[in-house]
């Protein structure tokens, strides 16, 4: 396999400049801090194939979606995630040429990303015709002040002669989507001003039909150098603002250039006089700190997360990166500072899938941020949805069923996918978000949501099933029809075994919490005693498929008419599918995108027998390609689970390392950040067993063979507990928090 980065434990570092690999490392190289991110495009001008892009949370645009008459109920638009004004760039010219690496002589080049400090440097020596010099490159996104961005060059003369250095550093509005129809941009300019070594650029999204918010950014940049010398420079363009530094260095002499930058978006602020405001006081407060200082409350902020967060590995280095770089790229998305913003599948790496919120979030994110960071990180996601109850409504009334029907695809809580069949057919992501609202609880002891917002919550969406759901007179049963499960290799099928499971097990837990809100509640959520009826008599007659003669779920009706071939029997030159056969193609074969019955085992792991999961895993697993991101982990811990431990570790490398190695062909469209809770999910629930039974924490661990010792903090109701696992068995502390005990593989182990 060809690794385009070195393994490190705490660095993804490469010393090769690949031209023909440069978008796969710009996504391996994205920086972020919730607020805002980038991938790790080059600051300079580069003439060859690149992909640059900066995003910011929460700025969207309603991109025309056409369809024809008859699919009534489609969405009106299709949302997407725009590329910002890029306020990073930065030109460096020498001796009169401008630096362009596609070009150029390069020699000594480094590409770092540390991923325990959060920043990205690079590293070269240029050669040209009339120069020779080595140029650093820096950039953090802070994550103590999430507005602020901090760059700096350096520049250093290898020559034996003088060398003519000029620094340009820019705001450039002159952007675009590389996915936008006819080079349309998104942006229009509305002020740039440009002062000697400062500057700004407004600008605000264009305007659309279909009543969604116009954006406003105003992004300042102040800019200090050493050994050079602010000149005055011609504005660019009408759309962009720069500033140039310029000086002579003697042979071996360096010179310094820090861009500041402070973002701000109309989010936050009522008018732009409010926005001018704001970002000019956010500048003067960064201004009167250095560097190091800047540096350090965004470093000694990182610190508190991976102190609660990290997993060691000893024994093997490619596991110990994989694992901090899905929680590095995981954080640097979103940690839960604002309730209006999810996590989007590519997070702040690329355009893919358009950025809106997935049920990824619920299904993948939620047990992790359960277990590493404070509930109210949890708690906003959880907050996400129910302020996007609305936008649920009409999501459900666009197809003439009552309740909630959350979205696929959002930004607003309005459905915005344009894929039929996953946008109105793909409905299990109701029932995870009601299941995201049963683990909060769960994990945190908390019920105080989930019998006011997520009363609601769980009730709007159990009406929606009770309408969904049709009554079979012949079978005596409840059914659904045209619906597809996780796996997106089937669609419109019937009776999807997992959607099912789901409905039935909403409905029951929905009653069950309706039984514990006060009057008030209840008077508000207006449950009548019919409704109730209605729904426990679909909770008892709900349709599950099974296949007696196999003792297997079915994963749909139908699925054994399927000609059943194992994936090992695929030609390696026509996988993935997706990118080598035709949709039909796929549809007709019995091959699982990613888990559909799995995931429902996992998500109910304590409720099937261990002879059930293993015959479904050994049924199931061989027809699966793990084709979606998000597959690899729960078959890990379902191996794990029923003692297949050398599958479980295979498995958690695919998922750990899913980006780092390129497994699926398409991380060049950026990271897979929803499925980088992958590593963390195998090895906490995996190998060690981690399990939330009767209001008790469970562990029953395993140690890979490859690895020497694992270790990890777990959050539980108030408690950080760190668990140690080596040749010698497993070590639990309390290490804050009231006493509890904890079962450790049947053993109930008192901690204090």
């Amino acid at each position: 396999m060809k690794r385009t980065f070195e393994i490190a434990p705490w660095h993804v570092t490469t010393h090769r400049m690949d031209k023909d690999d440069k978008r796969l490392q710009e996504s391996m190289t994205s920086l972020g801090n919730g607020y805002m991110g980038m991938r790790g495009f080059y600051e300079e001008d580069y003439s060859g194939d690149t992909l640059p892009g900066v995003y910011l949370g929460g700025v969207w645009y309603p991109d025309k979606t056409r369809v024809g008459w008859w699919k009534n109920g489609y969405p009106l638009y299709f949302g997407k995630v725009i590329n910002a004004v890029n306020f990073i760039k930065l030109n460096v010219v020498l001796n009169g040429d401008q630096v362009d690496l596609n070009r150029d002589d390069i020699s000594d080049f480094e590409l770092d990303l540390d991923m325990k400090q959060a920043r990205l440097t690079r590293t070269f020596t240029v050669t040209t015709p009339h120069a020779k010099a080595n140029v650093v490159f820096d950039r953090f996104l802070s994550i103590a002040t999430p507005q602020l961005s901090v760059q700096r060059v350096t520049v250093t003369n290898l020559a034996d002669d003088q060398l003519n250095v000029q620094l340009l550093p820019a705001i450039d509005g002159n952007v675009k989507n590389e996915d936008a129809n006819y080079d349309e941009t998104f942006w229009e300019i509305l002020k740039t001003d440009q002062q000697l070594d400062s500057g700004s650029v407004m600008a605000q999204t264009t305007p659309n039909t279909f009543g969604t918010p116009q954006f406003t950014s105003d992004m300042l940049m102040h800019n200090h150098a050493t050994n050079l010398t602010a000149q005055p420079i011609a504005q660019p363009t009408t759309s962009a603002i720069a500033n140039s530094f310029v000086g002579t260095l003697a042979p071996r002499q360096s010179a310094h250039l820090e861009k500041r930058v402070i973002v701000v978006t109309s989010r936050d602020y009522e008018t732009t006089a409010d926005l001018e405001s704001g970002m000019q006081s956010l500048m003067a407060q960064v201004e009167q700190q250095s560097y190091a200082t800047l540096f350090k409350a965004h470093t000694d902020a990182w610190a508190k997360r991976w102190t609660r967060s990290d997993v060691t590995i000893e024994g093997d280095d490619e596991s110990q990166q994989g694992i901090r770089f899905n929680l590095f790229n995981l954080f640097s998305t979103y940690y839960g500072d604002d309730s209006r913003l999810n996590i989007g599948p590519k997070g702040f790496t690329g355009e893919k899938y358009g950025g809106g919120t997935y049920w990824d979030t619920e299904a993948f994110c939620v047990p992790v941020y359960l277990g590493v960071a404070d509930p109210g990180v949890v708690k906003n996601l959880l907050l996400y949805r129910y302020n996007q109850l609305d936008g649920a409504y009409h999501n459900a009334q666009e197809q003439g069923l009552k309740g909630a029907l959350f979205p696929m695809v959002t930004f607003n809580g309005i459905e915005c996918h344009n894929e039929w069949e996953i946008t109105f057919e793909e409905i299990h992501r109701n029932g995870d978000i009601a299941f995201a609202i049963y683990n909060y609880t769960r994990y945190t002891g908390d019920d105080q949501y989930v019998h006011h917002e997520g009363a609601k919550v769980l009730t709007e969406i159990s009406r929606f099933w009770a309408d969904r759901v049709h009554y079979n007179a012949i079978k005596d049963c409840y059914m659904m029809g045209g619906v597809t499960g996780p796996d997106e290799y089937e669609n419109n099928v019937d009776n999807n075994w997992y959607t099912n499971y789901l409905a039935q097990w909403t409905l029951k837990y929905t009653l069950q919490i309706l039984d514990g809100v006060d009057a008030e509640v209840a008077n508000d959520l207006a449950v009548s005693d019919a409704e109730k009826l209605q729904w426990q008599t679909i909770v008892n007659k709900m349709y599950l498929p099974t296949d007696s003669d196999r003792h297997i779920i079915l994963q749909q009706d139908g699925f054994l008419d399927k000609e059943l071939k194992p994936a090992t029997e695929i030609p390696a030159e026509e996988l993935p599918l997706n990118q080598h056969w035709s949709w039909d193609k796929i549809l007709r074969s019995p091959y699982i995108k990613q888990g559909d019955v799995i995931q429902g085992l996992w998500d109910f792991i304590d409720d099937f027998t261990p002879g059930e999961k293993k015959a479904n895993f050994d049924f199931y697993e061989p027809l699966t390609v793990h084709e979606s991101s998000l597959s690899p982990a729960i078959y890990s811990v379902l191996a794990s689970d029923i003692g297949y431990e050398d599958k479980a570790y295979e498995l958690y490398e695919r998922t750990a390392r899913l980006d780092l190695d390129n497994y699926n062909g398409d991380t060049v469209d950026g990271l897979h950040i929803t499925a980088m809770t992958g590593g963390w999910i195998a090895v906490v629930q995996g190998f060690a067993g981690m399990r939330v039974r009767n209001d008790r924490l469970h562990f029953a661990p395993f140690l890979p063979k490859k690895w020497t010792s694992y270790q990890f903090r777990q959050l539980f109701r108030g408690r950080v507990i760190d668990v140690h696992v080596d040749e010698t068995g497993t070590t639990l502390h309390l290490i804050s928090g009231a006493p509890l005990t904890v079962d450790l593989a049947g053993t109930a182990v008192n901690l204090k």
